[in-house]
């Protein structure tokens, strides 16, 4: 794939070097370090309200070269020091973003539950998958769908759930494809770098629709317990304020407030692996403070294709910089951890080689 230079040379030309040449801090924490920062505020699970960048969307593909370059600068930024960030002046219609929430609120009726009860795990190869969790370690209701390169959707007598799903799922993945290539330009490549490098046409996404608290009562504080997620990219969007929190590259946590009809891209362990550790995926989790507040969450890990195997580009190799993580197939690193495809849990521990 050749590299293009012009504008990495153009961002470093622009910025302190500083502030773009080293890399975060995060993922080179010692265990004893990370304990120490996941219970710094043990007892009451409290995080700072602090800064997270804005993307706009619009500008990345503006056809004013120097407000694209503005743009894609910001977007550099908040891939390599924070991991996160608000994306707004997307393409996705206020209403698609509405009626998700909505609906997936109204599935949620504790009165139809027996409908939901029919998707509890039966076997590895579960398509859709539901289940309600209220103990110390983990409170939320949810249900899990593959959505691509095939899109399954739960069959429900009381709530036409489907056409909302796939609708909001095609505009979320026009945007994710966006995102690949504004992306592949921080890193200095040819747009379609990371397309190419994932298959993303051939992308495997699972989205889950998480309740918190769940439909019944909650037993602590922990909605999800803390984590990191595989894929490319993570797309959120709620329809209540707080509840998550992200540890940032500096070991701090901070409250995660999306502004109303943005989205929250968190970067996925695989783009830290394809990357060799330049761009980094974050820590997070969901405190649901006793059953307070109810709210809903619309989350999508936009992945590789399944048969796709990623392991670090060898632009990223050098020998100031060592190839840091082993390769496996998508699915072989989905399945690394004991779990099934659907549930997409994070190895990126078992892969690291450095």
């Amino acid at each position: 794939m050749a590299k293009i230079t012009s504008f990495v040379t153009r961002l470093h030309s622009s910025v302190e070097p500083s502030k773009f040449n080293v890399a975060p801090l995060y993922h080179n924490f010692s265990s004893q370090q990370l304990a120490v920062a996941g219970d710094q505020h043990a007892d009451t699970y409290s995080a700072f309200d602090d800064e997270i960048p804005t993307v706009d969307y619009s500008i990345l593909f503006s056809d004013d070269p120097d407000q694209q370059f503005l743009a894609l600068e910001k977007l550099s930024h908040a891939c390599h020091e924070y991991g996160f960030f608000y994306l707004v002046n997307h393409t996705i219609p206020d209403k698609v973003l509405d009626n998700v929430l909505k609906g997936f609120s109204d599935y949620f009726d504790p009165t139809t539950i027996d409908e939901r009860r029919v998707y509890r795990k039966n076997a590895p190869s579960d398509k859709i998958r539901w289940d309600l969790n209220s103990y110390t370690g983990e409170n939320r209701e949810y249900l899990k769908v593959i959505a691509h390169p095939q899109y399954h959707a739960p069959a429900s007598p009381s709530h036409s759930i489907s056409k909302i799903l796939e609708e909001y799922h095609k505009a979320m993945r026009m945007i994710v494809v966006g995102l690949a290539r504004a992306v592949s330009k921080t890193l200095g490549f040819e747009e379609n770098y990371i397309e190419k490098a994932f298959n993303l046409k051939s992308g495997f996404d699972v989205m889950a629709m998480n309740l918190y608290p769940p439909n019944s009562r909650s037993k602590g504080s922990i909605g999800i317990p803390e984590h990191t997620d595989p894929g490319f990219v993570v797309t959120l969007t709620q329809d209540v304020n707080g509840g998550l929190q992200i540890l940032s590259h500096q070991g701090k946590w901070i409250n995660v407030y999306i502004p109303h009809h943005a989205i929250l891209i968190q970067l996925g362990d695989h783009l830290e692996i394809l990357t060799n550790g330049k761009y980094k995926s974050h820590i997070h989790r969901v405190i649901v403070d006793n059953n307070k507040v109810q709210r809903i969450s619309v989350v999508t890990l936009h992945g590789p294709a399944l048969d796709k195997f990623i392991s670090p580009g060898t632009e990223f190799i050098d020998e100031e910089h060592p190839q840091k993580y082993r390769g496996l197939t998508y699915k072989e690193s989905l399945e690394a951890s004991g779990g099934d495809e659907i549930d997409v849990q994070s190895s990126l521990e078992q892969l690291r080689l450095v």
